[in-house]
């Protein structure tokens, strides 16, 4: 691998327990009376950017907030399930903020900045002392305390929830937020708007080109600053636990503008989703991994065996999870929960049509605790699996499989959140930062609110007190120069008259992306997928079919401009993950693992960031780093046995 350039990002100096703290301190300010001065662009109102503009809202700063939906309140986020983590140790079982920190560390591989996840452990209280505020209602003790469950990854019990509706709850406590500042005029809600590039000025960003999705119209939106809160590009593998309109286009059309993206190479798979059943299926549906609170994986012992789950006795099943991970059990982390059902598959001991799935099984909880209270904690999964399989999971096991879920890769970031493109601030899942090669249960939504509302408001002040930021106007030869080229590309997608739907190359590309760079990774296998999903680019701008034109609601040219990016993006996901010569997390290597089947780090070449800039003049993208550092803990091989 050549030398590549290094990343500063910008961690204070001192103890790590109070590296958050002093930073504030030494953060400059904007006055009360200088903040409706300034205007904030927010992409984006799931959890992370709806927290972002009403906290930027309540504190006077003028905020256009950009909407792909109809409404904020059908971003992704609301289909996050099973809880959010907060070390408050309420159930006096050693929890801590240096446990959840080590723990969080330790489950994202040793390969995320210690410092970041120290911040996020240290604020993930106060995400739960400001969500019971605006009046979520967490699930409670018969006593009226908080109640927690347990997810993946930890011995103790810190996810705070509402049934399988966390998110929902949660993004609906944003949402009142964003939709009082709305109505106060702080905030002007756009909603229908799709940002499809980056306006750069003198190397600031200073706005984005986004296209009115009702009626076609492009339209410049300058601000002093940017704030990109677009989620994560699961998606890239058609069959996801993301909604359909989940996309990439907005951090990628960023990255094409020089911003550095980081790890994207890092996906991941969740186990438990319900499997594929049909090559027509557009995505799949997650079933919650508090489920493994109380239910149990199994397969049967014998291969090929068809009988229903019912017929086989105890003797006759493998709990191999429980086998493999005494420790603990089915709440293993999900890349290696992930990667042992795919095992099982593959021993030939997977269940259902295929042979593409395991058994989920709460019966033995039923028996224990009474379907009554595995109803009260679980009862919407429960409803969603009837209605979808038509099967009573109360009655039977479930069946599971892995889907591509999260993507810890994102928009390179430093310690304020901010892209190697001053002004151009990134957070929630659209960033790198806090995960390292494997997200933990129940942390996407404390990162997406740390974000929001605890740490933006506060980076982002600094840098609009410090930056000199003289009127730009939609005039400006660099907003020219990008609504020119949005428009071209536009022209150019309709002009291809072939005869694929993009719908076609997206399935063909999650294909090339499953099979090479999915759950498991090889050399072989990356330097073939890289040639085929150029070969797809290739055949996309030869062939694709695009009915209609651009001036109208066109859900097909919607469609084709985001798979023209994830077809670029997936290019660059095999590229990194070719790069890195090491399995970590979610990225296993086949070549590198250890005698019983663990992923086999490579601390001494590996243990960085790598952020790739665009391909420029004819260059290949560039690789740079970020080296990690970790004072808090030896860096051992994970073991959850």
């Amino acid at each position: 691998m050549a030398a590549a350039s290094v990343l500063d990002p910008r961690v204070p100096g001192g103890p790590l327990d109070t590296q958050w703290q002093r930073r504030r301190d030494e953060l400059a300010l904007v006055g009360p009376t200088r903040r409706r001065f300034h205007t904030v662009l927010v992409i984006g109102a799931g959890l992370a950017g709806a927290s972002a503009a009403a906290t930027l809202s309540e504190l006077g700063y003028r905020v256009r907030c950009l909407v792909f939906h109809d409404s904020p309140r059908r971003a992704h986020s609301v289909a996050a399930q099973g809880g959010i983590n907060a070390a408050k140790n309420y159930q006096n079982d050693g929890d801590s903020v240096a446990r959840l920190f080590h723990e969080t560390l330790e489950g994202g591989d040793f390969r995320s900045r210690e410092a970041n996840v120290y911040r996020l452990a240290e604020l993930s209280a106060r995400i739960i002392d400001h969500a019971v505020a605006q009046g979520v209602p967490f699930a409670r003790e018969y006593g009226g305390h908080l109640a927690n469950r347990s997810f993946g990854g930890t011995l103790v019990s810190r996810t705070f929830y509402a049934r399988g509706q966390t998110g929902q709850q949660l993004l609906l406590g944003a949402y009142g937020a964003l939709a009082k500042e709305e109505a106060a005029g702080g905030v002007t809600l756009l909603p229908r708007r799709e940002m499809l590039d980056l306006v750069v000025v003198d190397g600031r960003a200073r706005g984005v080109i986004a296209r009115d999705l009702v009626t076609g119209a492009l339209e410049t939106h300058l601000a002093d600053a940017v704030v990109l809160a677009t989620g994560g590009y699961a998606n890239a593998y058609y069959l996801s636990t993301n909604a359909k309109a989940s996309n990439c286009t907005a951090i990628w059309r960023a990255h094409r503008r020089g911003a550095a993206f980081a790890n994207p190479g890092f996906v991941q798979f969740h186990p438990t989703c319900l499997p594929a059943t049909s090559a027509d299926q557009a995505k799949t549906t997650l079933m919650s991994e508090s489920l493994r609170n109380d239910g149990r994986l199994w397969v049967p012992i014998r291969a090929g065996d068809a009988r229903s789950p019912q017929d086989i006795p105890e003797a006759e099943r493998d709990y191999f999870l429980e086998r493999r991970y005494p420790r603990f059990g089915n709440l293993v982390p999900r890349d290696l929960g992930s990667r042992a059902c795919k095992a099982m598959m593959e021993e030939g001991r997977g269940v259902g049509p295929g042979g593409r799935a395991v058994y989920l099984d709460v019966s033995d909880a039923a028996r224990r605790l009474g379907v009554e209270v595995l109803r009260e904690r679980y009862g919407n999964l429960f409803e969603m699996y009837q209605h979808i399989t038509g099967d009573d999971p109360l009655r039977g096991s479930m069946r599971v499989a892995p889907s591509a879920h999260y993507t810890m890769g994102g928009l390179w970031v430093d310690y304020d959140l901010m892209s190697n493109i001053p002004g151009l601030f990134v957070i929630g899942e659209a960033n790198f930062s806090d995960q390292g090669a494997n997200r933990l249960g129940a942390s996407a939504l404390m990162q997406g609110l740390a974000d929001g509302y605890f740490i933006l408001p506060y980076t982002l002040a600094d840098y609009l007190a410090g930056a000199q930021l003289p009127a730009v106007t939609e005039d400006a030869p660099e907003a020219r120069e990008a609504r020119a080229a949005v428009w071209a590309r536009v022209e150019r997608l309709l002009r291809v008259g072939g005869r694929r739907p993009a719908g076609d190359f997206h399935r063909a590309l999650g294909r090339v992306l499953w099979d090479h760079c999915g759950l498991e990774r090889s050399r072989e296998g990356l330097v073939k997928s890289m040639e085929e999903v150029a070969a797809l680019r290739e055949a996309f701008w030869e062939d694709l079919a695009l009915p209609g034109g651009a001036g109208e609601l066109n859900q097909e040219l919607e469609r084709a401009g985001r798979v023209a990016d994830f077809l670029e993006l997936g290019e660059l996901m095999c590229r990194d993950a070719l790069a890195r010569e090491e399995s970590c997390g979610c990225h296993f290597r086949t070549e590198y693992q250890t005698n019983d089947g663990e992923a086999l780090r490579n601390d001494e070449r590996f243990a960085h960031v790598a952020a790739w800039l665009p391909e420029e003049g004819g260059r290949g993208p560039e690789r740079l780093v970020e080296p990690l550092h970790f004072e808090s803990m030896a860096l051992l091989e994970r073991s959850y046995k």
